[in-house]
């Protein structure tokens, strides 16, 4: 019988001690981490929960690898975020990455780059399902919102983006040439994203839920919902306002069957 594992990371707040000052402070993360662990609980997951502050870069890292270690081909790991998300320019300029940045979860004491997440999953077994739900913005001020929806968006300022960048490029340069040399040796992760917006929108932040979580969980109804991933997906966007567009996306080769599955199906 296949193996459930999930990590479920909500972030209400960032240290500002290492964000020079500011503590991006957000109202419906953590609901959104329990909320999914809950979900996943009851799909039949073993649901790893790490709130702020212990959403930090170690301790997210160290509890996706004892999941590589666990896991299978066959088994699935389910990885949901709830944060701010950022932007740094994309250095080696290996990627094909249309808008030349590099999208950002913003974890509690850095920023994670979107590569470091994926050479994470890229040490599961080949086999694995990998499904990640990320409720953050990806990307800057692309699109113009409401006021009341663009006070509550999950988007780390582009100010203080910059500042940060400033203030840490060497690292980052390092950190992204690091990763760029390693492409090349290392497995491609097979996964199916399926995130709050477009790379161009932002994601908004509710009072009990995100907008993109409490979507989904009224979709799902409570374990109602029939269909693939795909018509998930589809109703998912359905119901979102037309400033903030659902995306799915795969790395790699996920797999027809495993696209097709109930979603959450272990």
């Amino acid at each position: 019988m296949p193996t459930g594992l999930s990590l479920h990371v909500g972030l209400n707040q960032v240290d500002p001690e290492k964000y020079d000052g500011w503590d991006g402070r957000l109202v419906a993360c953590e609901n959104d981490a329990r909320d999914l662990a809950r979900l996943a609980g009851a799909a039949g997951f073993a649901p790893t929960t790490l709130l702020t502050p212990d959403g930090t870069v170690d301790r997210i890292v160290g509890a996706l690898r004892t999941a590589a270690e666990r896991l299978t081909s066959g088994d699935i790991l389910l990885f949901s975020y709830s944060g701010h998300g950022g932007q740094v320019p994309n250095a080696d300029g290996g990627d094909a990455e249309p808008d030349a940045f590099d999208e950002t979860l913003v974890f509690y004491d850095r920023e994670f780059i979107d590569d470091e997440l994926h050479r994470e999953f890229g040490r599961f077994a080949e086999g694995v399902r990998i499904l990640a739900l990320l409720d953050c913005c990806h990307s800057g001020t692309a699109i113009e919102m409401p006021d009341q929806n663009a006070a509550a968006a999950r988007l780390m300022p582009v100010f203080k983006q910059q500042e940060i960048y400033r203030r840490d490029q060497e690292f980052f340069q390092e950190l992204q040439r690091d990763l760029a040399a390693r492409k090349d040796s290392e497995r491609t992760a097979d996964a199916l994203l399926i995130s709050a917006c477009q790379d161009n929108q932002l994601a908004s932040d509710g009072d009990t839920n995100g907008k993109f979580t409490g979507t989904l969980l009224d979709v799902w109804r409570d374990g109602a919902f029939r269909g693939t991933y795909r018509t998930f997906h589809r109703e998912i966007l359905g119901n979102m306002p037309s400033f903030q567009s659902p995306n799915l996306y795969v790395t790699g080769r996920p797999g027809e069957t495993f696209l097709a599955q109930q979603p959450f199906t272990v």
